[in-house]
């Protein structure tokens, strides 16, 4: 049994800041909004502390993968990589404060993803597109400065996150690497079955990466691939079941949680 407080769009930072710099988000629900809805959801699962504790001693909690629409609407709005790498330490603090709170509530076991290479995505490689060949990676075709960014906010959110574990020994606190356990599909996707190539969206509305604003996936004037599983690039933002399979299983027994999930 499991609870899903995720919604789509949903940024870390309250959704009152991004209004203040006049960026249009696609729900106010944030972090902390989810965040209510599970501590108004908790009195139905448990009522004293004592019962409380050894309900969530059992569970598992999931605090993301979030902060990635953070970046991404603003960027949309026209936000340059300058701007936002300052932006990092209040978007991890989202996440951290979060974590924490969860873990006063009476969680032990916690999973925090980091941010997945996101440069990688077909609609990043569509709308910030370079005529400079240094600006894409050789191995990968992807663009190096953006990955820059969300490793730099991996790195600072795994600081952030020792500085928690030390803070709450009692709490198994792990860091999931979704970067690690996507960049090799990127790197040498037919290794992994991925023929349709791993830049070029599945479904989408043309273009040299599949991903056109004006023909989204599902929209009129968009298609589909007739094989999904030999993509990596799902819709253009997100990737295919197939190669979130192999995210994973990189994730449960290849070595990209930090400490393991299993043990």
């Amino acid at each position: 049994m499991g609870v899903n407080f995720a919604v789509a769009g949903a940024t870390a930072i309250d959704a009152s800041f991004f209004s203040a710099q006049n960026i249009t988000l696609w729900t106010n629900d944030s972090l902390n909004v989810q965040l209510g809805w599970f501590q108004s959801l908790k009195s139905s699962l448990c009522t004293t502390k004592q019962e409380c504790d050894e309900y969530f001693k059992k569970s598992l909690f999931l605090v993301g993968e979030i902060g990635e629409n953070d970046y991404n609407f603003s960027f949309l709005f026209g936000r340059t990589i300058e701007q936002l790498r300052p932006l990092v330490p209040q978007i991890v603090g989202a996440i951290i404060r979060a974590v924490s709170i969860l873990i006063e509530e009476g969680a032990v076991n916690l999973v925090v993803p980091g941010q997945l290479p996101t440069g990688c995505i077909s609609l990043y490689l569509t709308l910030f597109q370079s005529a400079n060949e240094s600006a894409y990676d050789p191995k990968t075709g992807c663009l190096k400065a953006y990955n820059a960014l969300f490793k730099y906010h991996n790195n600072y959110l795994k600081q952030e996150l020792q500085k928690l574990r030390e803070q709450y020994p009692h709490a198994r606190v792990m860091y999931a690497d979704y970067y690690g356990a996507s960049i090799s599909i990127y790197r040498t996707p037919k290794f992994y079955g991925f023929y349709g190539g791993a830049l070029t969206a599945c479904c989408g509305g043309g273009g040299p990466y599949n991903f056109n604003t004006s023909a989204y996936c599902g929209q009129p004037g968009s298609t589909v691939c007739k094989d999904p599983s030999a993509f990596v690039d799902w819709d253009g933002i997100h990737s295919t079941e197939s190669a979130y399979h192999y995210i994973a299983r990189g994730l449960i027994d290849g070595g990209f949680i930090s400490p393991p999930l299993l043990f």
